[in-house]
């Protein structure tokens, strides 16, 4: 076989593996086949900057959109603040409300009394809410309190809102003018002494030429409305002591003791004043009628006291030969000395029945006599006493009492 003639798979194989023939030669190159380095310097530069105007643009406007949340917010609080003050709301105080006032007036007088912040903020606040119907009387208002209690408080009838007032039986007028002063603070003291004396007022136990109500007011606890004055509180207390006088059928006195309602009620206060439990009160009625029967000074301390200083001595008062002096002057007082209540009262109208003889203290009583309670004088610290039918018999009390430190 000759060596000139070659293979032509050999051929073949030598051009497709370059051995004659190189295929990278024959390759024809795309611009997109040219290698490229790209650094991160030449990717930054090419991004597109943004105009210094657009930026200065977008930063006022967050700077704006920022300082309208800050001035929102604070003006929010402001405004919180004036409706709603916060911290220690003040004692209640009173404030007065007269006929014609508007809200406009009302929300400046409580703007300069300190009750609220801002009067115009209140208006609106009111306004917001439905209004307020305003009517005259009397009201009370915490200060510094949220404006919507202020603004229902002052919504409420002053007809509705009450204030509890207690008068302890065996109080004197001036003594319930005292308490209603204090405890109620739109009414005076002054004006509810002038309202018991000026005659205005009148209550049927009361005879012609008495203008004092001492002892016809009915000691109890009242409601005391913020529409209330100082007359209509003391015709309620004259109107109680008359149902009760009623009840106690103190019309028939006259039958009952053989004295008049007013005079009753003056007994029924010296009772209310000289006893301490309930026991005694009858049988101090009994030594009242013994001694106004008998014609004897009823020797009462509780007249002396009465309308005298706190301060003053017992052995001057006694010596004073004054109207109230029931040691010095027979008969009753020329007025009740307290206000009585319903059990002093009901012992004036119906007295204890004298000891029977069988009582040991009416032993020492004259032979053939009347044995009678005529005398007592305090046995012990808690307020009982103890009776005699005579003064030899009072005088031993009376001794055993300085002993155990009883009297002054």
């Amino acid at each position: 076989m000759s060596d000139s003639i070659g293979d032509p798979l050999l051929d073949r194989e030598k051009n497709v593996l370059g051995s004659p023939h190189d295929l990278a030669a024959d390759w024809e190159k795309d611009p997109w086949d040219e290698e490229r380095v790209v650094f991160v310097e030449d990717v930054e530069e090419s991004t597109p900057e943004v105009p210094k105007s657009v930026r200065l643009v977008v930063r006022t406007i967050l700077l704006v959109c920022l300082v309208v949340v800050l001035v929102v917010g604070v003006a929010g609080l402001w405004f919180v603040r004036q409706i709603n003050p916060g911290g220690v709301v003040g004692t209640p105080t009173n404030f007065t409300i007269n006929e014609g006032d508007t809200l406009t007036n009302v929300s400046d007088r409580l703007e300069k009394d300190g009750i609220i912040v801002n009067a115009t903020l209140f208006r609106w606040y009111v306004a917001r809410k439905g209004g307020i119907s305003l009517q005259p009387g009397y009201y009370l208002l915490r200060p510094r309190d949220t404006a919507g209690n202020i603004s229902r408080a002052l919504n409420t009838s002053p007809a509705q809102t009450f204030i509890k007032v207690t008068f302890p039986e065996g109080f004197t007028v001036a003594q319930m003018a005292d308490r209603l002063g204090t405890e109620v603070s739109y009414l005076s003291t002054e004006d509810f002494k002038l309202a018991i004396t000026d005659g205005t007022i009148r209550s049927e136990f009361q005879p012609e030429g008495v203008w004092n109500l001492e002892g016809l007011l009915f000691p109890d606890t009242y409601q005391v409305s913020g529409d209330d004055n100082e007359t209509r509180v003391v015709k309620r207390m004259v109107q109680l002591m008359e149902r009760v006088g009623r009840q106690e059928k103190i019309n028939e006195s006259e039958a009952r003791v053989g004295y008049s309602a007013y005079e009753v009620l003056t007994v029924a206060s010296m009772i209310e004043r000289e006893a301490k439990v309930p026991q005694d009160r009858a049988k101090i009625a009994r030594v009242i009628y013994n001694r106004l029967a008998l014609g004897m000074p009823l020797g009462i301390d509780a007249t002396l006291l009465y309308g005298a200083q706190p301060e003053a001595n017992f052995g001057d008062l006694k010596a004073n030969d004054g109207p109230y002096n029931t040691y010095t002057r027979k008969g009753l007082p020329p007025t009740p000395i307290a206000n009585p209540g319903r059990a002093s009262i009901a012992a004036a109208l119906a007295p204890a029945p004298d000891p029977p003889l069988s009582d040991p203290i009416c032993q020492g009583a004259p032979r053939g006599s009347k044995c009678q309670y005529l005398y007592y004088v305090l046995a012990d610290t808690q307020g009982r006493h103890v009776f005699a039918a005579t003064y030899e018999q009072h005088l031993i009390n009376v001794e055993i009492a300085r002993v155990a430190g009883l009297l002054k």
